[in-house]
């Protein structure tokens, strides 16, 4: 089960009804952010969720509007008495920024691990979840994130019965091990069906629509997108400084064949992006109009 917050929906400036877009992940008693520009810290506490479990942090690329507000959730973080290691993915040379950033918050009680992104798609695993980073097109260097939770297949219990392997060895089985029981060897794909449908979520921000965002995204179960701009005659500016339109992020959904839709990032002209839903849902139906601190909790469907 994987608990999702979009925290804000807001680009390029915090307004007083709109944050700036960041996301927060919930699993297994981990969290993982990802973007955090100024005023994210209000958002988090609005919603009532913890900055103490925050293991990682995905940052899109290095425009304020997705990492000013690092520095004071850093020390948030410290006051919390955290003290296990933060692990931060982002651009070639995010360790660069983040340590300039820190001039401001120098001392910490945990160490900071960073992960530069150089390819243009990487993988990364932790805390159980594979999170699968693509660049996208934007001004600058920019990536979109992708968490995943993968599920094992069904342990089929009567094929282990006939095999006649003792029940202490079962979970050792489920968990992907080998087991050497005198002269006879059991392995885990002698009773575990094939893998099952996980869980996927995918996040994208500041950037043309490109084939990577919905390769990346395809059956996302929750794809969150830019949608900066709603309105029909804002389609050459979204060009010329490299966003999105809702339209075109319908059509990625509809490519990616995605479960969901939530679009983000809206431009501070836009002050009623409702009124461009039905527009949106004439391409891709199930889109919805993200809102701050807007949740949702994807779990695992009992019949798969």
């Amino acid at each position: 089960m994987l608990d999702v917050c979009l925290l804000g929906t807001g680009g390029m400036m915090p307004l007083p009804y709109r944050a700036l877009t960041a996301l927060m992940v919930r699993y297994n008693g981990s969290t993982i952010m990802i973007d955090c520009g100024e005023g994210t810290q209000t958002s988090i506490r609005q919603q009532g969720w913890s900055f103490k479990p925050i293991d990682v942090l995905c940052i899109t690329h290095f425009h304020a509007d997705h990492i000013s507000g690092l520095p004071g959730l850093l020390l948030t973080m410290g006051n919390a008495e955290r003290t296990e290691p933060l692990l931060i993915i982002g651009p070639k040379n995010i360790r660069k920024v983040v340590e300039a950033l820190r001039t401001i918050a120098p001392e910490l009680p945990f160490p900071i691990e960073f992960h530069e992104l150089e390819d243009k798609e990487e993988t990364i695993e932790v805390k159980g979840l594979k999170i699968h980073a693509f660049r996208v097109n934007h001004n600058v260097i920019c990536y979109g994130y992708s968490i995943e939770l993968m599920r094992k297949g069904r342990f089929d219990a009567v094929k282990a019965k006939e095999l006649g392997i003792p029940l202490p060895y079962w979970k050792v089985l489920q968990n992907g091990e080998t087991v050497c029981d005198g002269d006879r060897t059991f392995t885990s794909d002698m009773v575990m069906g094939p893998p099952r449908k996980g869980l996927k979520l995918t996040y994208c921000t500041d950037t043309r629509p490109v084939p990577v965002i919905a390769e990346a995204a395809k059956e996302s179960d929750l794809f969150i997108c830019e949608g900066m701009y709603g309105e029909p005659e804002k389609e050459a500016k979204a060009k010329e400084h490299k966003h999105m339109t809702m339209y075109e992020a319908a059509a990625l959904a509809k490519e990616a064949e995605a479960a969901e839709l939530w679009l983000t990032h809206f431009s501070p002209s836009l002050v009623k992006p409702a009124e461009y839903l039905d527009k949106v849902r004439s391409i891709f139906p199930n889109a919805y109009m993200g809102k701050d601190r807007m949740t949702k909790e994807l779990a695992f469907k009992e019949d798969e």
